[in-house]
């Protein structure tokens, strides 16, 4: 029997992938959509995100209805898509537009709640207020297709951590425009528990994120996020309490797990979704409502 107060959880486009990463050419997964979507309904997962390029490919091939279809039978709840960059620069307009165009589509047709944008990488940036009206515009012309914007700061990208991108959110000053939380990216940014708490406010966190990794990094910080996360509770951060810190803010999922590893990467999809499944829903403290029913 499914237990009605467990946590809904989401498996981030990277966790069902299979055998591709980032910044391959193109970013699609080997793994048949179908296939893809079967074996994450199977390992109990409440949703799933899909990447642009796999979002293309289903375009081309069955369309976006027929995925929705898929998406449906399987019981999925939850859908998200990604990730537009390059949206702040007007000289790179003509790259950014046919992909925000696709994911204004596939966020419509789809269902999902927001779409995910991302910020070059390099050196965070101290001054952010260039971003304001861009993300104006982009909140405006996703609102008119009925989802969302959610940024998602990284600590090797111009907006570099989750207090910055907070202070972002208040000067864009619409509800259609939030944040994605990435705990990685909150741990290797430095910030503590304590400074998310004190930086984030619930209606600004439209997406989060859970992994774990090693206390140490491993080659760079963007190749440390592509080949060495690990999966929730078998590394060296504190996700119990990073779940507990966003709960105390007043966000309540559902909760995205993003795992990224060559590791990872070498599993069969199916078996690489429920050790991803088992270990994220294992850092969720019980429900005492629960214990009495035992």
């Amino acid at each position: 029997m499914t237990n009605p107060h467990a946590p809904e959880l989401v498996a981030s486009c990277w966790t069902s992938a299979g055998a591709v990463a980032p910044l391959q050419v193109p970013e699609t997964s080997p793994v048949p959509i179908s296939d893809r979507i079967e074996a994450i309904a199977s390992t109990g997962w409440s949703g799933f995100g899909l990447a642009h390029d796999d979002l293309a490919a289903a375009r081309s091939t069955l369309g976006f209805p027929a995925l929705r279809s898929l998406i449906d039978d399987a019981g999925l709840r939850h859908v998200e898509v990604e990730l537009l960059s390059d949206w702040w620069d007007e000289s790179l307009s003509h790259r950014c537009r046919s992909q925000f165009d696709l994911l204004l589509e596939a966020a419509e047709t789809l269902g999902a709640k927001f779409i995910k944008v991302g910020t070059t990488i390099g050196k965070p940036l101290d001054d952010l207020d260039f971003l304001v009206e861009p993300l104006r515009r982009l909140t405006a012309e996703a609102e008119l297709r009925g989802t969302l914007i959610a940024l998602e700061p990284m600590p090797f990208s111009m907006v570099g951590s989750v207090p910055a991108a907070a202070d972002l959110m208040r000067k864009v000053n619409m509800p259609g425009c939030g944040l994605v939380v990435d705990y990685w990216h909150v741990f290797r940014a430095g910030t503590s528990l304590d400074e998310l708490s004190g930086s984030l406010e619930a209606h600004q966190i439209f997406g989060v994120e859970l992994n774990d990794a090693d206390a140490d990094i491993r080659g760079s910080l963007f190749e440390d996020t592509r080949d060495n996360r690990r999966l929730c509770g078998q590394g060296d951060q504190d996700v119990e309490g990073f779940i507990q810190t966003l709960k105390s803010i007043g966000f309540n999922g559902p909760w995205g797990v993003e795992i990224l590893s060559e590791e990872h990467r070498a599993l069969p999809v199916r078996e690489a979704l429920r050790a991803a499944h088992e270990t994220a829903l294992a850092c969720f403290p019980e429900d005492p409502a629960l214990r009495s029913e035992k």
